[in-house]
């Protein structure tokens, strides 16, 4: 009987003492804090335990098809660059001021198989900044991704880059991409030297010089 109330008065103080402290606001949960070395280490080690555990029910499809990897690209680069960088890349403003720093994913798909990195997609991490795209994506829709994270390690900046322009259209952000940006730039460019030669802007002088009065321009025989 003594020794059930003793822990039983254990416990209580231990109670007591977790909640005084939650309480008293003394510990610092700014993001620009960093965890103390004992509080790092648990977290991580609670997180890859738990990831361990969970995607060994996830089933894995065939990711080898090169097209797969090719629709990934195009939704790594705007769902996961903006914090985790890409080669050649940094992490945006957001990523910069996370904690934990996100990590860096050409290192983590050398560590983590498939289907744990399949289910840190879809369900993400508490408390660490790393969404469940599973809420507003389907599996079919994630896969992509894992199967490009698995040629990430060897990319580099210049084949990473050119990945992307080979990838325009594919993938389900293919519209957000900057490859088609970047080729929409230049069309537009080529379109206006076809539009505005140098006989165009020698044109007003001419004019001037002439006292000819300008040539009427009608917009509808244009094709653009």
């Amino acid at each position: 009987m003594k020794i059930i109330t003793t822990i039983v008065i254990t416990l209580a103080v231990g109670v007591l003492a977790v909640g005084g402290f939650a309480y008293s606001g003394l510990y610092d949960v700014s993001a620009s804090s960093p965890d103390s070395g004992i509080v790092a280490w648990l977290l991580s080690k609670t997180s890859h335990a738990s990831i361990e555990r969970h995607a060994k029910w996830v089933d894995v499809p065939d990711l080898a098809d090169e097209t797969l990897a090719l629709a990934g690209i195009s939704d790594f680069d705007s769902m996961c660059t903006g914090c985790h960088g890409a080669p050649g890349r940094d992490p945006e403003a957001m990523g910069l001021g996370l904690n934990p720093p996100a990590p860096d994913l050409a290192e983590s798909a050398k560590e983590m198989t498939a289907a744990e990195l399949f289910w840190v997609t879809k369900n993400g991490i508490k408390m660490t900044g790393m969404p469940a795209w599973g809420k507003t994506h389907g599996d079919d829709e994630l896969w992509p991704v894992i199967a490009f994270l698995a040629k990430l390690p060897e990319l580099d900046s210049d084949a990473y880059e050119a990945m992307l322009v080979g990838a325009a259209a594919m993938g389900h952000h293919a519209d957000d991409a900057p490859a088609a940006a970047h080729s929409h730039d230049g069309q537009d460019s080529e379109d206006a030297g076809d539009h505005a030669g140098p006989a165009d802007h020698d044109q007003p002088a001419n004019h001037e010089e002439s006292g000819a009065q300008p040539e009427q321009h009608e917009h509808g025989t244009h094709e653009h």
